[in-house]
Order: structure tokens, then sequence, then C-alpha cells
């Protein structure tokens, strides 16, 4: 048990055997020796041993030592709970922008809509013997014809993409 013991908690703290004998002032074939089980040591060597590996001379002598094991366990799934969460709120942001975009590209199309249908497409009432008129007649005419063909489409899109972004209750 001693010897198990020992050799895991030197190994969990990543300390070889001659770094362990350096600290303890003892040759590394007596902490081979205690951990293959040939021999203890002594209660002034299992003191200094306790305090080398800083674990509790109880849990050199018969706690598990397991417990590390479990507690390094825990700090490590801590740490990914903690990123987990991060990420998800990341995510969350993520779609919560990307919603807010689609309801703003939803808005945006509506009130385009809604601004020809008060604006009334004036410039077909416009004089285009002049060319400068003409030209731009033309183009704020191409303007709204591209408009009123493709914002439904634009305005299908972003109302399902705001559809699947929603937040979920």
């Amino acid at each position: 048990m001693l010897q198990e013991t020992i050799k895991a908690i030197r190994t969990s703290k990543g300390l070889s055997q001659e770094e362990l004998a350096a600290r303890l002032h003892v040759v590394r074939q007596t902490v081979s020796k205690w951990e293959q089980g040939r021999s203890v040591p002594d209660a002034d060597l299992l003191i200094a041993l306790s305090e080398a590996l800083e674990t509790p001379v109880s849990t050199l002598l018969g706690e598990t030592a397991v417990e590390t094991e479990v507690d390094r366990v825990q700090a490590i799934a801590e740490q990914l709970e903690a990123l987990n969460r991060q990420l998800a709120r990341r995510k969350a942001a993520k779609r919560r922008l990307l919603h807010g975009l689609c309801l703003a590209v939803c808005g945006a199309v509506i009130a385009g809509f809604a601004a020809l249908l008060v604006w009334g497409s004036p410039y077909l009432a416009w004089d285009y013997g002049e060319p400068e008129t003409a030209v731009l007649g033309v183009a704020v005419h191409s303007l709204e014809w591209a408009f009123v063909r493709a914002a439904p489409v634009l305005l299908l899109a972003a109302a399902v993409g705001a559809f699947w972004t929603r937040g979920k209750k």
C-alpha cells in the first residue's frame, strides 16, 4: 500500500526518483526500494517524505492516493465546464447578433417598400429631353426595379434566418 502511494504521488507531482531522493537527502535506490515494497521509511523519513510530496502522513500510510487523482479530475472537469460555459456564451452572442441582423434586414426591406409606396416613382414624370435627367431617371428606375425584384427573396431569407436564430425559451 505504502509503496503504491509513494509512487503515485511522486509521479503525480512530476518528480523523478532522483529528484525525490535529493529532497530527502537519500540515494535513489532508497526511494526505489520504498516504491518496490522492499523497505519502508523510518518515522523521520516518513515526515520528510510527506513534506517533500506535500501530502499528509495519513495519506501516505493508509488513505488512498486516488483522492489526489480525483481532485485533479475534478479540477479538470471544472475547467472544462468553465470552457463550455464560455463557448456557450459566445455561441449565444453570435446567435443574438445574427438574429438582430436578420430582423434589421427585414425592417429595412419593409421600410424600402413603404418608401416606394409613399414616394410613388416621381421620376416617371420627369422631362427626359435632357441627357443628365434621362441618365438619372434610368438609374433610379433600375435601382427601383432591382429592389422590387430582389427584396421579396431577401425578406423571405431574413425572416427565415430570424426564425432560426430566435431565442429558445
